[in-house]
């Protein structure tokens, strides 16, 4: 490792200009906007993001390789004894490759963004919080300890936030980007706490000095209401919740489709090298941790199979052209996750850097196609596109062959290692990601080419007026689409032998494998029909997708009209019922605990009576029956005060024995029941009236 010494003033700054710049454009076109116009604000703002890109090429080669890591002492954040949490910057493999994927989608996005929204009259807006994203996302992935990488995680958080609610005064909007906030939240309160964990048990949050002490700490405990648990499991389960929320993950994957409401460039910024990759990044930087967690990388590898059947097998029946690329987004995270659960980080990593460049083309392309259809996003209300947006058509194409992992292109490198690395990875929880992980390759094929049969190949159902408006894309448009398309055919290809080649050195000690886990090689010599089967599932779906789409459209109305196929239809299009349940079942009962229980029984009843305005209005009508004891008598008050002596003789003498019977746990089931009691029958007297 290579520390920057303070002298190093250029080296240094370049380092951190990175991160700068995009903070700064996004401060000026927020602040200054009206004063720099249009023209001024995309152009400051694309310009910084450009600029940190060609900065993250010249660390990739540095770092990455030339193999000279990097590490910036910045400034001391939080001291407060053995607590030190202080601002650094730490740049290896790992770190660049995000940074690389980050600046440049960031980027093309800028520069589609440009064009795509030059008619809305809040550009410059957009344009900062656009720019604010890429620096917490930067922040996220430069961070060298726990509590800072938090910092950017929930900025990146804030961020999305302000984009999906970008169009606030639409109401779905809105709905979407609370949801978005508040799911999160739920994640982010399970990464607090494992980074809690994190330091009660190594006493720091500094990433190196936690990663050279996981294996010093393998069978360290945690104790829990006087139960022992193994205290890497319990940080590495923790830190995945976090990854659940901010990765989709099933569970807490039900904000994903709903943040399509923002504008197309803010879906494909964040759907493709932004904030739901984030998780992914956070596991491969603890794989330190989680090697010395197996029943944590069961969960992860269990959660993320799951994640990818049902993203998978939801985006079939979609109409909506932008929510089947969000469940494509969450599907192919699914693959990332477990890839990472069975222990192939590099792999993972390698597979989220190539799904950067074709699902940001697929979503850009998608943006071309509402552009130009006057926002329409139904694909049953397309068709017959193919002549009129010839390049869109292509563009969309690439990115979907790539998508399916179609041979020799840039999905094709990463998503069938990830298959044949599961296969080769001789567990219970290996097998189970491989065998939905096999099925998902058949669902993906079909509502790709569905997708693109619907909106560009089927007869069209698109209004008159819709069609003789519609026009391919502008150069502003097509340049990011273009860019995109080269990334989706040929970085896999190019960055395959470096990144998961056998025996390569570009990881250094950025990942951290243990030897019996690392199953790379076996994989290179599992039976050529496993090999094939990926194949054989992608034209098998591709086949079913015209079937339906082209060649006998009658036919899935007619499956529709048999009752299983209806129901089951019905189960898909409602995305398993997640959203019902969450709402009738959690949502709707705190609500009603909320309203019924905190608000009607606690804070309007049983604290405004035993509180300050209870008692200052009770104790005027309490006074006049105590002004009756104050006869003015002696033996009045000589009898008083001998009861008041005998009573606390007696209490003094029984406390014995009431510490036995009177157990404190016993009075806390007791308020327990007793608030229950009152929610339910408040409710009950609620639904009587």
């Amino acid at each position: 490792m290579y520390i920057y010494s303070e002298q190093n003033y250029i080296l240094k700054f370049m380092y951190l200009l990175v991160l700068l710049l995009p903070l700064l454009a996004s401060i000026f076109a927020g602040l200054f906007g009206r004063y720099l116009g249009f023209r001024g604000a995309t152009l400051l703002t694309t310009s910084s993001v450009f600029l940190s890109f060609v900065i993250s090429c010249v660390a990739f080669y540095e770092v990455a390789l030339s193999g000279v890591t990097c590490s910036i002492e910045f400034m001391p954040w939080f001291l407060s004894e053995m607590f030190d949490a202080s601002w650094g910057f730490y740049f290896d493999s790992l770190t660049v490759i995000m940074l690389l994927v980050i600046t440049s989608i960031s980027t093309l996005v800028h520069l589609y963004s440009i064009s795509y929204m030059e008619a809305d009259p809040h550009l410059p807006r957009f344009m900062s919080y656009l720019s604010i994203f890429t620096f917490f996302m930067l922040m996220l992935v430069t961070s060298d300890n726990f509590l800072q990488m938090f910092f950017g995680w929930e900025g990146v958080g804030l961020a999305s936030y302000l984009l999906i609610n970008f169009w606030f005064t639409r109401l779905q909007a809105s709905k979407a980007s609370i949801k978005a906030m508040l799911v999160n939240r739920v994640g982010d309160f399970g990464l607090a706490l494992g980074v809690m964990a994190t330091f009660s048990v190594f006493k720091t949050v500094d990433f190196y000095t936690v990663f050279a002490l996981a294996a010093h700490q393998s069978e360290a405990v945690l104790v829990f209401c006087n139960v022992e648990f193994h205290a890497l499991t319990v940080i590495c389960i923790l830190l995945f919740v976090g990854a659940v929320g901010k990765s989709a993950q099933l569970g807490l994957h039900t904000w994903l489709p709903d943040a399509m409401e923002g504008p197309t460039p803010v879906s494909a910024l964040i759907h493709a090298a932004t904030m739901v990759t984030a998780g992914v990044f956070m596991i491969a930087r603890c794989s330190p941790l989680f090697e010395y967690a197996p029943k944590a990388l069961v969960v992860v590898a269990i959660v993320g199979a799951m994640t990818c059947f049902f993203a998978a097998t939801t985006g079939v029946v979609q109409n909506d052209l932008k929510r089947v690329i969000a469940y494509s987004t969450a599907s192919q995270l699914g693959y990332m996750i477990f890839a990472c659960g069975i222990s192939q980080y590099t792999v993972g990593v390698f597979h989220l850097m190539n799904h950067a460049f074709f699902k940001a083309l697929l979503f850009l392309s998608a943006g071309s196609v509402i552009h130009s259809l006057a926002d329409q996003q139904d694909m049953r209300k397309m068709g017959g596109m193919a002549k009129l947006l010839p390049f869109t058509f292509a563009m969309m194409s690439i990115g979907s062959f790539s998508l399916i992992g179609f041979p020799f292109l840039t999905g094709f490198y990463s998503k069938d290692v990830i298959l044949e690395v599961a296969f080769a990875r001789y567990t219970w929880d290996a097998n189970f990601a491989y065998l939905f992980g096999s099925v998902c390759v058949a669902f993906t094929s079909y509502y790709s080419f569905r997708l693109l049969f619907l909106t560009f190949i089927a007869p069209t159902n698109a209004y008159k007026s819709t069609v003789k408006i519609a026009h391919d894309a502008p150069f502003l448009l097509a340049l990011p689409l273009f860019l995109l398309s080269i990334g989706s055919i040929f970085v896999g290809y190019c960055a395959k032998d470096m990144m998961i080649g056998l025996g390569t050195p570009f990881w250094s000690n950025a990942i951290f494998v243990l030897p019996q886990n690392n199953v790379l090689l076996e994989s290179e010599f599992i039976p050529q029909s496993t090999k094939f089967l990926p194949l054989v599932s992608t034209l098998l779906g591709a086949v079913t997708a015209y079937f339906f789409s082209i060649y006998s459209v009658n036919s899935s109305f007619a499956l529709k009209q048999i009752g299983f196929f209806r129901q089951l239809y019905s189960f898909l299009n409602k995305r398993w019922y997640f959203d019902k349940v969450y709402n009738d079942y959690i949502s709707a009962n705190t609500m009603s605990f909320g309203y019924n229980v905190s608000f009607k029984a606690l804070d309007k009843g049983f604290f405004e009576i035993c509180g300050p305005t209870g008692i200052a209005y009770s104790f005027p009508a309490l006074a006049q029956y105590w002004s009756r004891l104050q006869s003015g008598l002696i033996y009045h008050y000589a009898v008083v005060m001998l009861l008041g002596l005998t009573m606390l003789v007696l209490v003094s003498s029984a406390w014995s024995v009431l510490e036995n019977v009177l157990d404190s746990r016993i009075l806390f089931i007791y308020a327990i029941c007793f608030l229950f009691y009152n929610y339910y029958s408040l409710s009950f007297s609620d639904k009587q009236r």
